[in-house]
């Protein structure tokens, strides 16, 4: 996952604050392995050469080591065994192994079976393909799994699925997070039908995880494929990957042997994952510890304690001085003119003022299905130390992001995205931040393909029973039930100058009056504007915009939405999920 810095806080404990002042700062000599300290000494004698898997260039082996096992010529990951695994993301000292005096069985009498796992637990020390226990990253307790791809490839068999399911319970009796490392090249043929049942029996584990409300992360390293893939790899309630990692369910030479299909480069990689919805995103190996400890400290919300917010961290006066800074400029004055100044490219989006709202913002991507639709990002950011999810429409800021984005109208997929994180934030009692700005959902041949209406039903319901407070808030275009999608919350704001309509003036006045050129007066009569939807009860509080939206005041009114955001959330601490969403309810059920 990629973690993008926005603003530090002095609130901010000594260690929270050391972990993410630099994402790319060294792992200290006490977290380093043997072999990478020896790869820091001067080197005599002959070098040690190994060839890349990605380039198949022959390199320095002490280099790969002290570069976490990375090739210096094309940045190409080597597979890394557990202990070294183990020594890149669990504090010195802290791994403590579980379940490893499981017995050795042969299901189903396969000849040579047991002379195989015997050879395997030699070669490489372990007692089978998966590692489980329980350590500590930056002093946070977590259970972690790790496959290695040296025990005959980390199929998967019945004790590789035992141990797996064995952690996930133990994890449940002590309430910790789960995460594991994946590897592997499938089933274990050996074993047959009874390695194919820990596909089911794994899963089953994790939905019980699920349901006592813990944190299950996968990280996909390379390869993960088959069985795995299609059980406990791709069940995490965040999953990464690798960079350049194979992740598949059939993998290419089973693809060409069964069907005589060649694939094309770049296909089954975790970057084609990202791009298409299926991971939530990569995370390179020198940041994998410091992503753990984001994660653990972002799932660690119960219910009720929606605000931890230290008193005069931020100042009324230091707002006040921005203020007194800006440009005031001529208000529009009409609804039309309101329509054109929502729609300006110009107007500030939900990115620029999440840089001022939140301390830090980690993107989660895709819907896990089908793409990552750009039109909506969504992910966890840090409101003063709270853990927030962020639902955010994007249209753009110039001509080539506009058109990556798609202007702004979701896909089924955005939406679809964007579900899935608000049931992520319900499971870990985050509270959710929903900024609208769009024209409305994408009309086109391949949204109907995709089930755009379903999309946009599913959300409607499911928004209105979330267990946690939701609040939506307007700050461009509301158009249609594109907007509405992700704008059914306990509260919704709006910009002074944003609208929110049924469809556009344009549209409008074309099926009532058969003119599309009487959009102005449309505009007039169709009540879209703050003020007007204000009036109707549509909308609880109005922003202002301190003379217009821009770049020049995304400070200032951010700087007022973070004072008013913490203000909301402060109404819900103690309340139960069951309050939130009876309250979100009777909102809705009164219009």
């Amino acid at each position: 996952m990629q973690l993008r810095r926005i603003k530090q806080r002095e609130f901010f404990s000594k260690k929270f604050s050391k972990i993410y002042h630099d994402i790319h700062f060294s792992d200290t000599e006490a977290e380093m392995s043997k072999e990478e300290k020896k790869a820091e000494e001067p080197q005599t004698g002959d070098v040690y050469l190994i060839k890349c898997p990605k380039c198949g260039k022959m390199v320095d082996r002490a280099r790969v080591v002290k570069k976490k096992y990375i090739c210096y010529e094309c940045g190409g990951y080597f597979r890394v065994k557990a202990s070294n695994r183990i020594r890149m993301v669990a504090d010195p000292h802290t791994f403590e192994p579980w379940f490893t005096d499981l017995p050795v069985r042969n299901p189903l009498d396969y000849p040579g079976y047991e002379n195989k796992l015997a050879d395997a637990r030699e070669k490489t020390g372990l007692d089978e393909a998966v590692t489980v226990g329980r350590c500590k990253v930056f002093g946070e307790d977590i259970v972690l799994g790790i496959c290695d791809s040296r025990f005959l490839m980390a199929s998967m068999g019945h004790t590789v699925g035992e141990k797996i399911t064995a952690a996930i319970e133990r994890a449940i009796e002590l309430k910790l997070p789960v995460f594991l490392f994946c590897c592997s090249g499938g089933a274990r043929m050996q074993e047959g039908i009874v390695s194919l049942m820990q596909m089911a029996k794994t899963s089953a584990a994790i939905r019980k995880l699920g349901e006592a409300g813990l944190l299950y992360c996968t990280i996909l390293t390379d390869p993960t494929t088959g069985g795995v893939t299609a059980s406990f790899a791709m069940l995490g309630d965040i999953i990464m990957a690798e960079p350049g990692a194979l992740i598949g369910f059939a993998g290419p030479r089973v693809i060409k042997q069964t069907i005589g299909q060649e694939l094309p480069e770049g296909f089954q990689t975790a970057e084609f994952l990202q791009e298409h919805g299926i991971i939530d995103g990569i995370v390179k190996r020198e940041n994998l510890k410091k992503t753990i400890y984001f994660l653990i400290k972002s799932h660690q919300c119960r219910e009720g304690e929606y605000a931890a917010f230290t008193p005069g961290t931020e100042s009324h006066f230091e707002l006040n001085e921005i203020l007194k800074e800006q440009v005031w400029k001529v208000r529009p004055t009409n609804a039309w003119e309101k329509v054109k100044a929502a729609r300006r490219m110009e107007r500030a989006s939900a990115c620029d003022y999440m840089e001022h709202i939140f301390d830090y913002f980690v993107e989660a991507h895709g819907d896990r299905s089908f793409r990552d639709d750009p039109a909506i990002v969504g992910g966890i950011g840090f409101l003063d130390g709270q853990p927030v999810t962020v639902i955010a429409d994007h249209k753009g800021k110039d001509m080539k992001e506009c058109q990556m984005r798609n202007y702004g109208m979701p896909m089924p997929e955005g939406y679809r995205k964007a579900l899935r994180l608000m049931k992520q934030a319900e499971k870990f009692n985050r509270p959710i931040v929903s900024f609208v700005n769009t024209s409305g959902a994408f009309p086109g041949i391949e949204a109907e393909e995709r089930g755009q209406g379903e999309a946009i039903a599913r959300n409607l319901m499911e928004m209105a029973s979330l267990k946690v407070p939701v609040l939506c808030i307007f700050i461009g275009e509301g158009g249609s039930g594109g907007a509405l999608a992700t704008g059914v919350g306990n509260e919704v704001w709006m910009l002074e100058n944003a609208t929110y309509s049924i469809l556009s003036p344009e549209g409008f006045a074309s099926i009532l009056w058969k003119d599309s050129g009487k959009a102005k007066e449309a505009s007039e009569v169709m009540r879209i504007t703050a003020q007007d939807l204000k009036q109707l009860h549509v909308v609880e509080q109005i922003i202002p915009e301190f003379g217009g939206a821009d770049d020049s005041t995304a400070e200032a009114i951010a700087g007022y939405l973070k004072e008013q955001i913490k203000g909301f959330l402060e109404k819900y601490r103690g309340k139960s999920g069951g309050e939130i969403a009876a309250e979100r309810y009777a909102r809705f059920r009164k219009f």
